[in-house]
């Protein structure tokens, strides 16, 4: 592995769709490019050729590379999963190792540098965020604290109990209920874009640590259920009841939708 690792990402978690080229990690790397857009197609119809823009650009070869990184959630389903299977595609033609960051730490790390705690939101739908909390280390740069989680707005708002900065696209959809303390200070909107190359230079970190995914059984980080999987679950549970009723009026001797 190189000294400074050279790293293609790609961040799809939100509507804006990133890939980038990076060379070393937070504290000793930098970009080498990047391409970000709110596309009006999907993600599919121009990641690959993002990429291969890049490398033409960069004038960089995949025998060039040291690993394939992405971001794996939460955010969009459906953007999680094309990026995923971008980056899985990659990593087994080319051998590449394959990487993984989780969106709100490549979020956290594009964010100014403050004294404060920062607290990341992405827009989880149905009324929710998702969040997480950080703290900066000596060298600045944002640490995880806790587990990311998907909430409510206002009852993110109610457990902040000390000044904190509020970062991310969400802030844009739910401000006012985020922002309902005196001790939360959000940061403008137009800052918070989800890029690749903060998460490319996380991942050459994760890299020199040997912390790499299996790229046949890696699986999106979403954090909650999809729609399709809470519709599975409840057609499940609709069946389990049918079978359970059914089971009761034959051991009662009770024809279904009879009674007495």
């Amino acid at each position: 592995m190189a000294e400074y690792p050279l790293i293609l990402a790609i961040e799809t978690a939100t509507g804006c769709g990133s890939v980038s080229l990076t060379r070393g990690g937070v504290t000793d790397g930098m970009v080498l490019g990047e391409i970000t857009a709110q596309p009006k197609t999907t993600h599919s119809r121009r990641l690959l050729g993002s990429v291969a823009t890049l490398l033409e650009t960069a004038g960089i070869g995949w025998d060039d590379l040291d690993g394939v990184a992405v971001s794996l959630g939460p955010g969009s389903f459906t953007g999680l999963r094309i990026g995923m299977a971008a980056a899985k595609g990659i990593a087994m033609a080319t051998g590449l190792p394959m990487l993984g960051v989780a969106s709100l730490d490549g979020l956290a790390l594009g964010c100014p540098h403050a004294a404060l705690p920062l607290c990341c939101v992405l827009d989880a739908r149905k009324k929710q965020v998702y969040a997480a909390m950080y703290s900066y280390d000596r060298h600045g740069v944002p640490v995880r604290q806790g587990k990311i989680r998907a909430v409510e707005p206002a009852a993110l708002a109610a457990s902040i109990t000390t000044p904190t900065l509020l970062f991310g696209p969400a802030v844009s959809v739910y401000g006012k209920e985020l922002a309902a303390t005196d001790l939360i200070r959000p940061l403008p909107r137009s800052l918070a874009v989800m890029r690749a190359a903060p998460v490319g230079l996380l991942a050459a970190d994760r890299l020199r640590r040997g912390e790499v995914l299996d790229a046949a059984t890696v699986a999106p980080l979403y954090i909650r259920a999809s729609e399709a999987e809470l519709n599975r679950e409840r057609q499940q549970s609709r069946k389990g009841s049918a079978g359970r009723e059914g089971e009761d009026n034959r051991c009662s001797g009770k024809r279904p939708g009879k009674s007495g």
